[in-house]
């Protein structure tokens, strides 16, 4: 449970805090590594990683939205701990932002941008060697603008990071939404969480909003209430918890809920989350767990939508996503797992649905008054040549009714 001082973390899947990284079967066994988040689990090889990603895109059925769009024209906004550009699967992808942390931390240090790194190939990982190799990401034509405000944990300069006053820290977050709506960023990806509000960090994506930005955030990895002995949800996480922003919760191969999930009512939507592979900065492969990836997923298929209609309104692109779900909980929603989990081309038909359904631009007056569309133009009036017309018309008209009355007549003598 986060403590009631301020905290800002990397969503990882985590019990204690931290939780070891250790390497897969296959390949040479390495040292365990302690880094802030769940399991990960290093692979030797890139050979194989899109067999790993299977359930992953067929969970989210993802590969039924790819010939309609890959998040071409999308530039998606990673606000996380940074993203090395180099990596095989994001060579070309990466446009490296500002770092608002006030560490000094070199990008070329092996303990900066790993988590970001992570975040970023799941959304827009173009894989290598002809994409026969490697991550794809769920948006792989996609641009991943970085922008840094938070360090990894395992980041040298970390400890003075957590010196820093909340204000500090918050201003850094709202900075960050602040360049990315500024720099056309359209869809927002924040895999982090801080255990209290902030005003500056809320005016920030009420102009996100304002511009059509869609902001997804993870919901957090503080377990349900049975996970810890707990009666209650889940302590809330920001920037999950603010209005317009769409909360993801994670799920297993499964369907199930991961048990570290945040159970709470900010949760709108869910992804996988348990054992995703994913491209380190180090360039080699990680299977990640944790909120993390799953609101990474889901800011990929919203980049998806946003390619295909980009002047979908965010509210608009949520609902896409909620009213589309599979494996809706009993009553259609709970507080684990939203509305059920995203299913990218369902999402991305329901979103054609409501662009095609937007109202047409029309006069204030005629909105306010008739509440649609308005009725055809009243016949307009007569001229001379029609009144002439009319007249004798009328003249031929009386002439044939007194011929006919006059003829009438005439039998009737003649009846006689």
């Amino acid at each position: 449970m986060l403590t009631p001082r301020w905290r800002a973390e990397l969503i990882l899947a985590c019990v204690t805090g931290l939780v070891a990284l250790a390497a897969i079967p296959s390949g040479p066994a390495r040292a365990a590594i302690r880094a802030p988040g769940a399991a990960l689990t290093r692979s030797a090889v890139a050979d194989g990683i899109w067999d790993k990603q299977q359930w992953v895109l067929g969970m989210l059925d993802v590969e039924a939205a790819w010939p309609v769009t890959r998040g071409a024209g999308v530039t998606v906004a990673v606000i996380d701990s940074g993203v090395n550009p180099h990596v095989s699967d994001l060579s070309g992808s990466v446009t490296t932002g500002p770092n608002y942390t006030r560490v000094p931390t070199s990008p070329a240090n092996g303990d900066w941008g790993v988590h970001g790194t992570w975040m970023a190939s799941l959304i827009a990982g173009h894989g290598h060697d002809d994409g026969v190799d490697g991550v794809t990401g769920i948006a792989p034509r996609a641009r991943i603008l970085s922008i840094r405000v938070i360090p990894d944990r395992g980041d040298p300069h970390y400890a003075k990071y957590e010196r820093e006053q909340e204000t500090v820290i918050q201003q850094s977050l709202a900075d960050g939404i602040r360049y990315a709506v500024t720099h056309g960023a359209k869809v927002i990806s924040m895999s982090i969480g801080y255990s209290a509000p902030s005003g500056a960090v809320r005016a920030e994506l009420q102009q996100a909003y304002d511009h059509g930005v869609v902001v997804i955030a993870s919901a957090g990895n503080s377990g349900g209430p049975s996970g810890a002995g707990r009666t209650s949800q889940a302590p809330y996480s920001f920037p999950a918890d603010y209005p317009s922003v769409i909360s993801v919760g994670a799920v297993k191969a499964d369907g199930a809920v991961a048990g570290f999930s945040s159970d709470n009512l900010s949760v709108q939507v869910a992804a996988p989350g348990v054992s995703v592979p994913a491209q380190g900065r180090d360039g080699e492969y990680w299977l990640v767990s944790g909120t993390s990836p799953a609101c990474a997923l889901v800011a990929g298929v919203a980049a998806l939508i946003k390619s295909e209609y980009p002047h979908l309104a965010p509210d608009l692109v949520s609902r896409a996503m909620t009213s589309t779900t599979t494996d809706r909980p009993a009553g259609g929603y709970n507080s684990q797992v939203g509305f059920g989990i995203v299913d990218a081309a369902a999402a991305l038909t329901r979103a054609g649905q409501l662009a095609g359904v937007r109202p047409a631009a029309t006069t204030i007056k005629g909105t306010a008054k008739y509440r649609g569309s308005l009725p055809a133009a009243p016949v307009g009036p007569r001229g001379s040549g029609q009144l002439v017309l009319f007249a004798l018309l009328a003249l031929t008209s009386l002439a044939l009714s007194a011929a006919a009355a006059t003829r009438l007549v005439i039998l009737r003598r003649t009846n006689r």
